[in-house]
């Protein structure tokens, strides 16, 4: 006999599911809570420091000019950190939920820059953040490039092409997202506006901007809204639809009915 909570739990994603069948189109957007449910570390400790700096200041264009040494082991630990951690339900349902759309219905927006959407086999994917496992040239116009390389502590990688140092594929502190991702997100929500989209958050704080007022395109184009999150979301308000709980447990459930 379930308990009430259980009861809950299995309304909740019954309703769920009947709007994901329902959909004509799959939107999600996924955060932090995603991957650190496979044991991805934040580098930020009770007072939100990394060896005694504050992560901001090894993760902004100023630091990189100031002490680009610093930053690249910053980014080496964390490339580290990542040879160990797998792909968690999580990102499995959401590969599952790929196939079950086709690509030209779904879209995967990401905060995250670890890669385990891409590990876990996910395609349709918008890497809003960039990607950890990448460099681009901090001076020319060299494209972005897989990188899975382990540099030797003190090393800053040079360009091939000018010779000026490389820097993580990741969007810093203080810069803009890539115009070509922001586009791509409005092209997917404006596309078919006809067809019945759905728009899923899962593990996002909703603090990040511009990617914590998606909901509010999804919403612009009469989208059915839902989140969730471990905890509740700083933009909880503006969703239709709010379940606090493990992502890693919810999204292969809601798969599943």
């Amino acid at each position: 006999m379930h308990d009430r909570v259980d009861d809950e739990l299995e309304t909740a994603l019954d309703r769920a599911a009947g709007f994901l069948r329902a959909a004509e189109r799959l939107a999600v957007l996924t955060g932090a809570g995603v991957s650190a449910e496979s044991g991805v570390a934040t580098f930020r400790g009770a007072g939100g420091l990394w060896e005694g700096h504050r992560v901001e200041d090894v993760a902004t264009p100023f630091a990189f000019e100031r002490d680009p040494t610093l930053v690249w082991r910053f980014y080496n630990a964390r490339r580290a950190g990542l040879r160990t951690i797998r792909p968690n339900p999580g990102h499995y349902a959401l590969v599952a939920l790929e196939e079950r759309f086709g690509p030209a219905r779904f879209a995967l927006v990401t905060q995250n820059v670890d890669g385990l959407h891409r590990r876990a086999g996910s395609h349709r994917l918008i890497e809003i953040h960039g990607r950890l496992l990448g460099t681009r040239c901090s001076r020319c116009e060299r494209p972005e490039t897989p990188d899975e390389t382990a540099y030797p502590e003190g090393t800053v990688p040079p360009c091939d092409r000018c010779g000026a140092p490389l820097r993580p594929a990741v969007v810093w502190f203080g810069e803009a997202l890539d115009a070509d991702h922001l586009e791509a997100v409005h092209d997917f929500l404006d596309r078919w506006r006809s067809k019945r989209l759905l728009f899923l958050a899962a593990g996002t704080s909703g603090a990040v901007w511009p990617a914590a007022g998606f909901v509010d395109l999804a919403r612009a184009r009469r989208a059915e809204t839902w989140l969730v999150n471990a905890e509740r979301a700083d933009n909880a308000g503006r969703f239709d639809h709010v379940r606090q709980g493990s992502s890693g447990t919810l999204l292969p459930a809601l798969f599943r009915e």
